[in-house]
Formats: C-alpha cells, structure tokens, sequence
C-alpha cells in the first residue's frame, strides 16, 4: 500500500506534534498561573500591611512580597527550561547525545555571562540578607554611574532591581553592578533641617522658638502620626563670614523623613518670622539618614 506524501506529516502531527502543541500551551497557561498567583498573594501582602500599619510596611511584609517576586520567576523560568527539554525530546534529538555539546556551551556560556551569574548571584544575597525589599526607599550607587540614584523599590528578582524615582522615572539596574545601598526606610529614618540664620541672630531665642516648633508639630495630630518622637536642635552646625547654621533633627517613620521634613521647614520659617528673625537663603534639609 503506498502512502501519500502527507500522511507521515498528519502522523508526526496527531503524534509528536500535538504532544509538542500540548506542553507550549501547558507551559504558557502554567506561566501565567504562577503570575495570577503571585499577584493574588503580593495583594494579600499589601491588604494585611495596610490593615496592620496605613503608614508604612513592616519590614516581614515587605520580604515577602520580594520573596513571592523572586519564587515566581524562578518558578517560570523552570518551567520553560523542562518545557524545552520535553520538545527537544519529542522532536527526536537524544539528550544524552547533548551532554558534551551542552558542555561546551556551558564554558563558553560560563565566560560569556559572567554578568549574568554575578546579577543572579547578588540578587540572592539581596533576598536572602533582607537589604531592601518591595515599597522600600533606597539609594543605589551603581558601577560607571557617578551619582547614586534614589527611588521606591517596585520590583526585586533574581537579576535586577527596580525602583521609581521622585520624577516619575523607572531605573532597572542589574543586581551584580550595585556596589552600596542605602536603605532610606528600615526601621525608622530621620529628617535633618540646617536653618541658615545671620551670624547677628540671637542663638537662644531662634533655639526656644525652634523647641515650639518641635513641640507644637509632635502635638499635632497629623505629625504626631509620622513622628517617634519629639524634633529636636541640635544647635549650631556650621558657621560662616555672614551666616550660621542651626540645625533640627526628627526621628520619623521609615519613608516619612521627606514629608516631615518640608513641614517642619514651613513651620519653622513661619515661626521664625513672626519672632521678627530673618531666615538666610539656601533653608533646606540635609540627606536624611536611615540610622545612626
């Protein structure tokens, strides 16, 4: 009996083929799976952070949400890597007859992406060592890149980070390149306000007028939320030919020095000139530390 020339086709088709079909399209469904969950479960994350603590993340919270970040992606990318193993198979290529070939292209792969394994690599002792996590703000001093960048962690894989700055901007940065972070919101974070006065101003009344300020904002209610305690003056912090520095500190919420900080700039120029003192140019507040 002769077969036409179509019918071994059909046969590799309602065989191998269909079976080829049948796990691509297992894989993307599992694929998004696995994306539909971990979006259910950083939404639980986010709801149970927000019931405990409306202000700020706890630090548990935001591990896991990096942690769901980093197990999905992992999980996808095995999922394709068996899924192509499986093809590979069901289109008649022996996988033993790949080791070597495989070996080789392991070494040259191996000098080819050192970047790539020193991302991946960076990245686990970012997750594993809770540095920074989902909803953190974090300053990044990156190789090759003179000015750190400071933004709010979006996303945290294996391979990269990603934050979004004050402007608006979306900074990814491949994890092996980052050579110092600053976490700007573990714990608890602190606002410092230099107020620049004239070299003639009246050191202890400008202080007594900067303690109300102190005080009047903790018994506010709306700063009382973000503040740990009482804003303090430190006193002079620098001095120059014509003008001096009188510095205020406040221990904040984590991610809350910067709102705290323009307040207490608005109250304390609005204290000061009602007291009749003059404010020196240039008021503005110093780069917040995380801790000290």
């Amino acid at each position: 009996m002769t077969l036409r020339p179509w019918e071994p086709v059909l046969d590799w088709l309602s065989g191998p083929g269909l079976e080829i079909l049948l796990l691509v399209t297992g894989a993307v469904l599992l694929a998004r799976f696995c994306g539909w969950a971990e979006e259910r479960i950083t939404d639980r994350i986010d709801h149970n952070a927000r019931e405990t603590d409306a202000l700020v993340r706890s630090e548990a919270s935001k591990h896991r949400h990096s942690l769901a970040q980093v197990a999905t992606w992992v999980l996808i990318v095995g999922i394709y890597c068996v899924t192509a193993l499986l093809v590979v198979s069901r289109l008649g290529v022996p996988l033993a007859g790949l080791v070597a070939p495989a070996t080789v292209a392991g070494v040259a792969l191996g000098f080819g992406a050192q970047r790539i394994v020193q991302d991946l690599l960076a990245g686990f002792f970012i997750i594993t060592e809770r540095q920074y996590g989902f909803g953190d703000v974090v300053r990044l001093a990156v190789i090759g890149i003179g000015e750190p960048r400071t933004g709010t962690v979006e996303d945290v894989t294996l391979r990269v980070t990603q934050i979004r700055t004050v402007d608006g901007e979306v900074v990814v940065t491949p994890n092996g390149q980052i050579v110092q972070v600053v976490n700007l919101s573990r714990d608890w974070a602190r606002a410092v306000i230099d107020i620049p006065l004239p070299t003639g101003t009246d050191i202890s009344r400008v202080n007594t007028v900067l303690q109300g300020v102190g005080t009047a904002a903790y018994g506010d209610a709306g700063m009382r939320a973000l503040l740990l305690d009482v804003p303090s003056v430190m006193g002079v912090e620098s001095l120059e030919v014509d003008q001096l520095a009188i510095r205020m500190v406040a221990r904040t919420l984590p991610g809350k020095q910067f709102d705290v900080g323009r307040e207490l700039r608005a109250r304390a120029v609005i204290a000061l000139r009602a007291e009749g003192l003059a404010v020196g140019a240039g008021l503005d507040t110093a780069e917040p530390s995380g801790r000290t």
